[in-house]
């Protein structure tokens, strides 16, 4: 049995894969970091994430492939078309990592994230500050 490696940071989780992936996830993340300057990075099922009013976005490298996934799946939907060369899943985009990242697209997908956990947290908080109000 395998024993799962558990990273303590997002440096040591890059670090750990050949440097062609090293280098896909370094502009991966810095696509991230470009839209979504304030949200914080962290390791969340052992994989590399930005949190934003919630988790914003996962990255991650494999042998053949990096991807991006995200919770709600609007983001996939909404780029539908954009994403049509690249293989899915409900929740998460494959990019090999043998052609080019499409950067402008990672930025834009990183972009609508923002947007729809900053709209999120605040209807939570008109939520609450209403229900405060009928007490």
């Amino acid at each position: 049995m395998t024993e799962k490696i558990s990273f303590e940071n997002v440096e040591q989780y890059i670090g750990s894969f050949p440097e062609k992936v090293q280098t896909l996830l370094q502009q991966i993340r810095k696509a991230i970091k470009d839209q979504a300057p304030e949200a914080e990075e962290l390791v969340s099922y052992g994989i590399a994430a930005f949190r934003y009013h919630g988790m914003l976005i996962y990255y991650a490298g494999y042998q053949k492939h990096v991807s991006i996934a995200t919770a709600p799946f609007t983001v996939f939907e909404i780029f539908k078309k954009e994403l049509a060369p690249y293989k899915r899943s409900k929740s998460t985009v494959q990019f090999p990592i043998d052609k080019p990242l499409p950067m402008e697209l990672i930025g834009e997908m990183t972009k609508f994230r923002v947007k729809e956990n900053a709209d999120l947290a605040a209807e939570k908080a008109a939520s609450k500050a209403a229900a405060k109000k009928k007490k």
